[in-house]
């Protein structure tokens, strides 16, 4: 059984941390790391009739560039087809948002979230 690097334990804990904060905001959780084929979307969650995708990127430090930052044309493409599939086995035709929350810190004190609303389309 493989175990899992510091980067990869943060990355979990950050999306249990995206998580939490998108419950407090008022959004109902349906799904953690739903995959499609070689796809995932780390969270896809629900407001009102509004279905949301969330990318959760973390990063320890900004000396690279913000979290956010890092959500390429190529993922964006993934993540999309990923949604499609989705709405496809839900049969869902609600209206949906692409977000991207964004964790700064470490597994120990998480020193930033930020939560961007239409990250991409």
């Amino acid at each position: 059984m493989a175990t899992k690097n510091s980067a990869q334990a943060f990355g979990q804990y950050a999306e249990e941390v995206a998580a939490d904060y998108l419950v407090k905001k008022g959004f109902k959780v349906l799904a953690q790391n739903f995959r499609y084929k070689r796809f995932e979307i780390d969270l896809i969650v629900q407001k009102e009739t509004l279905i949301v995708f969330v990318e959760v990127k973390a990063r320890k430090n900004t000396l690279f560039g913000n979290p956010e930052s890092f959500v390429n044309q190529k993922k964006i493409r993934c993540l999309r087809l990923a949604a499609a599939h989705y709405l496809r086995i839900k049969n869902s035709q609600q209206p949906i948002r692409f977000d991207i929350v964004a964790v700064l810190g470490s597994q120990h004190q998480v020193i930033e979230i930020m939560h961007l609303e239409d990250g991409f389309y």
